[in-house]
């Protein structure tokens, strides 16, 4: 024998007299852990639901991160009117230019409205009655006011503005009800004032219509306004100025034809009987309708620019608590719940448990990429969970996936986490055998060098 060849042998043997001295030693799931029982469950799709089973609810976000800034209203500004109709004709011409019929829809409590609202009394007949009619003879009621609401004693705004009288009768029913009065009531319109149609020119008398619970039409409102006064009818014109739009209806037509007549108005409306064919008089009508409109589109205007500010500044304050929400996140300073993860996965970290939402099993293994097949072992993959239970000394479930076989691994699609879970991968046989290679060889091989150099 050699004296390269006897080193070599004096090395191994020493090796071998050495035993663990040498011997790789990799992770993996035993029967023991710190002196508490391990319990290998594989994972099934039944054994999926016992895992479930454990209690866990994730962390929610702050409310604010739920908030929105919209919300707000216009104070008392109605839609703006469209792009106005230029009148073009001549003095020749005696068109008929009929305005588009409105959309027909139920009346709208608006702000003016006087709103009659009759309780229950607990007072004898002769008291109810005469109660009754002094509020009839006062027109006692609530006036629906420029923000849209009515205040009532002892219940506070209520807002009506915008409904029809059925929704505003459910609305009171609804505040009556939560402050624990009778809701036993009835509720009507004692006057109309926030939806008219003036009327001018040569008629009777000047005047604004209301619009009632009834459609108004032409016929209607020039009746109101005392009737025609024309001499003429040949030369006369009735005028409707709407939503910046000029129409008109020749007097002749309108005495011909019944459905001009019957011709629906709408809320803005102004009409004027012009005798002298001329709009020099109907202008300075008219202009006194624009000045309001202005007036009106002003008004929204400003509005507008004032509830834009305030959801600036709620937007504003969202954005700082938010803000303050993260640093305090991404120093540390908020508690949160972790997965750790161990053995072969691509690097030995932590999973943070999302809010408002579980994760799985797949989440946390694929989040960063999933994990090496070549060194880690599909078939030995774990979830391992300590027992909270006192009784049971720290026990710890290790919940075995096998995803050698790929369609368990919709398994782990199922398989829920809760906080403070360890997933753990073994290495692969071949894996130890070479890392323990890895790390001989070189010790061997030196040894036998010095041996041989001896």
């Amino acid at each position: 024998m050699t004296k390269a060849l006897f080193g070599i042998a004096a090395v191994c043997a020493t090796l071998a007299a050495s035993g663990c001295g040498v011997t790789y030693t990799s992770p993996s799931v035993g029967e023991q852990a710190a002196g508490a029982e391990v319990r290998v469950m594989p994972l099934t799709a039944q054994t999926v639901l016992m895992a479930n089973r454990q209690s866990y609810t994730p962390r929610s976000l702050p409310a604010v991160f739920s908030q929105i800034a919209g919300g707000g209203s216009l104070r008392g500004a109605g839609a703006l009117p469209e792009q106005p109709y230029l009148p073009t004709e001549r003095r020749e011409a005696m068109e008929l230019r009929i305005p588009p019929d409105p959309i027909s829809e139920p009346y709208r409590i608006g702000v003016g409205d006087v709103l009659l609202l009759a309780t229950k009394s607990s007072g004898s007949t002769v008291e109810e009655l005469s109660g009754l009619l002094a509020a009839q003879n006062q027109r006692q009621g609530y006036t629906v006011r420029d923000d849209g609401a009515i205040a009532i004693p002892e219940i506070g705004q209520v807002q009506l503005a915008g409904m029809t009288l059925e929704e505003a009768e459910a609305r009171l029913f609804q505040v009556l009800v939560e402050n624990q009065i009778d809701p036993a009531f009835s509720l009507e319109i004692l006057e109309f004032n926030s939806k008219r149609v003036a009327v001018g020119g040569s008629v009777g008398n000047s005047t604004l219509v209301p619009i009632t619970l009834n459609t108004l039409n032409l016929g209607e409102a020039l009746t109101a306004a005392g009737g025609l006064s024309v001499d003429n009818e040949e030369f006369a014109l009735i005028r409707i100025y709407r939503d910046g739009g000029l129409y008109q209806i020749p007097i002749e037509d309108f005495f011909s034809r019944p459905e001009l007549q019957r011709l629906r108005l709408q809320n803005g409306d102004a009409i004027y009987v012009d005798t002298s064919y001329d709009l020099d008089r109907a202008l300075s009508f008219y202009r006194q309708q624009l000045d309001v409109i202005s007036l009106r589109r002003s008004a929204r205007t400003d509005a507008i620019n004032e509830l834009q500010a305030e959801i600036g500044l709620r937007r504003a304050a969202l954005n700082e608590q938010r803000e303050n929400f993260n640093s305090r996140a991404a120093l540390g300073a908020e508690q949160r719940d972790y997965v750790y993860l161990a053995g072969e996965v691509n690097a030995q970290s932590r999973f943070v448990l999302p809010y408002n939402q579980h994760a799985t099993l797949a989440d946390v293994l694929y989040e960063n990429g999933g994990f090496n097949t070549t060194t880690g072992n599909p078939a030995e993959i774990y979830v391992l969970r300590a027992s909270s239970n006192p009784a049971e000394f720290g026990a710890v479930t290790a919940w075995h996936l096998n995803a050698a076989n790929a369609a368990n691994i919709t398994l782990a699609t199922r398989m829920q986490m809760r906080p403070n879970d360890i997933v753990f991968i073994e290495e692969q046989p071949i894996t130890k055998w070479n890392r323990a290679l890895q790390q001989a060889f070189p010790t061997l091989i030196n040894t036998a060098a010095r041996a041989a150099a001896n």
